[in-house]
């Protein structure tokens, strides 16, 4: 058996490591694979666009960030177009994709992606293709998994960054603001404020009052306190306006980002602290992946393959209670996995005394 794998949109830490997955388990079974160049934009050019792939071609490479089959979040296949938009692929593109699958006698397609990839996945599996999905996304934002590879090193990075800040802020006596990635969900912004010891968390999830969150930073000046960390998620909208961004992305999608030089202009002005910002932008997409999204990564690669073997398409690996399972595809595309504002995490949070800027 042939079958083809695939990763589109943004990159993350430890697609590298399904992709590893993938060709090991398929070499168990004496499957070929085909690996497509810059996403589904590999599978249009005559004869389509790959890299045969074995054993030999990806031991080792789960230790390594990005991915060596490339990607875009650009092109033909642009499914999402805006949050809750989607757009049917023209069937011109779809046509051209099915006979390259069929001259190069590809039978199932293993697609790695987040909410967009999954939603051109869907379609295509709509269309008759035999399609496996793979939840990739460092927004930890998709529906019917608990977790997707990516989020553990993004939230690591997170803390790291905070460390720093935390140290020069100290020193100057300084508001320090850091700005994080997740789009219109706030895992990022949450799990990295409480591990690496904010005081202020500022997700999209929970409306805050920049009034609330100057008042928090004046009595810890009261208490002592000379600096104060605050986390802000790209998505948070300053007291429930608009979102702040940077114009349009790609796919239409706009480009979040901004929100934190705002809020640090805020606060400086309503606390009179001398107050500084920094986005850590795609530092968080970056690097070598953490222990956790090696083996996650891993073992979705390898889920996928064991999908196709019993013939479960239009379906995607989902990572529930420790285990690896499977759900619809239709179900993780829905809608987004958000933030709980009443959660245990959010609770955990106001526990340790972490300002979420609406009390």
């Amino acid at each position: 058996m042939k079958i083809g794998v695939l990763n589109s949109g943004g990159d993350c830490p430890g697609l590298n490591a399904v992709i590893n997955g993938v060709v090991g388990a398929a070499d168990k079974l004496g499957w070929e694979v085909y690996g497509f160049i810059d996403g589904f934009e590999g599978l249009l050019p005559e004869g389509g666009d790959y890299l045969k792939l074995t054993p030999d071609d990806t031991t080792g490479i789960g230790k390594l960030g990005g991915t060596i089959l490339g990607t875009t979040n650009k092109g033909h296949f642009a499914a999402k177009i805006g949050e809750g938009d989607v757009a049917k692929i023209p069937e011109e593109i779809m046509s051209k994709a099915r006979d390259n699958m069929d001259l190069l006698g590809i039978e199932a397609l293993v697609v790695i992606g987040g909410d967009g990839s999954l939603t051109t996945a869907l379609q295509m599996n709509q269309e008759g293709f035999n399609v496996v999905g793979v939840p990739k996304t460092i927004d930890n934002d998709l529906q019917a998994t608990a977790m997707s590879f990516g989020f553990d090193s993004a939230v690591t990075s997170v803390v790291d960054g905070l460390d720093r800040l935390q140290t020069t802020g100290q020193s100057h006596k300084r508001v320090m603001v850091l700005e994080v990635m997740g789009r219109h969900a706030g895992w990022i912004a949450l799990w990295g404020g409480i591990g690496g010891g904010a005081h202020v968390i500022l997700l999209p999830e929970i409306d805050f009052d920049l009034e609330k969150v100057a008042d928090f930073i004046k009595q810890r000046e009261i208490d002592g306190q000379r600096s104060t960390l605050v986390v802000v998620a790209e998505g948070a909208r300053i007291s429930g306006g608009e979102l702040i961004t940077k114009g349009e992305g790609s796919a239409s999608e706009v480009t979040l980002g901004g929100v934190g030089q705002v809020v640090a202009h805020h606060l400086e002005k309503m606390t009179g602290k001398d107050t500084r910002s920094c986005v850590l932008g795609h530092l968080q997409r970056g690097g070598s992946p953490t222990a956790i999204d090696r083996i996650l990564g891993a073992r979705f690669g390898v889920k996928a393959v064991k999908m196709i073997e019993t013939g479960e398409y239009g379906r995607m690996v989902s990572y529930q209670a420790y285990h690896v399972d499977s759900v619809p595809i239709e179900e993780a595309v829905h809608q987004l996995r958000l933030v709980n504002p009443d959660g245990e995490m959010v609770d955990t949070a106001r526990a340790l005394g972490i300002c979420m800027g609406d009390r």
